[in-house]
């Protein structure tokens, strides 16, 4: 008899995925949920728009096995076909040096312009409209770590909330909505990107960089207005936006117990450190020095 627990469900089709600002090799990054809404969707285009693997703060010290997974299934998903749009953002900024790299279904991008249904899409990170970005850089990856801080503080404090039955909260989202700056920030973050697709003919702008997801249309004070998409984050929010039939959708995904229809050669191996540096030795063909008895 079939349970709900070893039903697996089909995975849904998607013609163009698209997710951002994953921070992979930071604490706050939710990679256990962003794999399983990975393995719960097909898609046809995937664009990873800025922030993926977060550089600023990798460490060989903390990358977990989830991590290391959803690199695994974006290659598997270059790999069986889909094409993938990796395009840079600040925190994985080194791979600017390699825009234009193809590996075979993988592209390395600084900017996107992509036609869906008649409509012209303008993709990139966003990190070029951010001023701290352009004349103090040094204050903005100073402030990385201090919001990785509060992210690790915050998932502390909601724990011992859910003991007691409280609700959770979100602490960067509330110090976001209550500083006038930080408000002023996003707006002129989305203003800006807003005036100069207009100014070039796009139908859709679509960012990341602010965590802020948002799926609105910006009226410019000459009346001339734009769809802006905001793809948000894997540390906050969980969510992503989804292309099919001409719409767009914001997704915010919950975690669930739930499996999902897999092919056999979809599978993700696991390996632990000497799993992997005997793997290595293997394809090097490197036979490991006998210890003397």
């Amino acid at each position: 008899m079939e349970t709900k627990e070893n039903i697996k469900r089909k995975k849904r089709k998607v013609e163009v995925l698209v997710i951002s600002d994953v921070h992979l090799g930071t604490y706050g990054c939710h990679a256990k949920e962003l794999l399983q809404y990975m393995k719960s969707i097909k898609p046809q285009t995937v664009i990873l728009n800025g922030d993926i693997i977060d550089m600023w703060q990798f460490s060989k010290r903390y990358w977990p096995k989830e991590h290391m997974q959803v690199v695994q299934q974006i290659l598997k998903w270059a790999g069986k076909g889909v094409r993938v749009h990796y395009i840079t953002g600040n925190h994985d900024e080194l791979l600017r040096k390699f825009v234009g790299f193809d590996m075979g279904g993988l592209v390395i991008e600084n900017q996107l312009i992509l036609e869906l249904d008649g409509k012209k899409h303008w993709f990139f990170h966003g990190d070029i409209f951010d001023f701290t970005m352009q004349h103090a850089k040094w204050l903005t990856k100073l402030g990385a770590h201090g919001y990785d801080f509060l992210i690790v503080l915050n998932a502390v404090i909601n724990w011992v909330l859910t003991k007691v039955g409280k609700e959770k909260i979100s602490l960067s989202k509330n110090i976001k909505n209550s500083v006038k700056s930080a408000v002023k920030f996003i707006n002129n973050f989305e203003s800006a990107a807003a005036s100069i697709a207009i100014e070039r003919g796009y139908d859709y702008v679509v960012c990341g960089h602010i965590h802020q997801p948002t799926k609105r249309k910006i009226a410019l004070d000459n009346g001339d207005n734009i769809d802006y998409l905001n793809s948000g984050d894997w540390v906050e929010h969980c969510s992503a936006l989804e292309y099919n039939d001409g719409k767009w959708e914001l997704v915010h995904y919950k975690y669930e117990l739930e499996q999902f229809e897999e092919e056999e050669d979809e599978k993700i191996e696991t390996k632990d450190q000497a799993e992997i540096f005997q793997s290595l030795m293997e394809e090097f063909n490197v036979i490991p020095l006998q210890k003397k008895a």
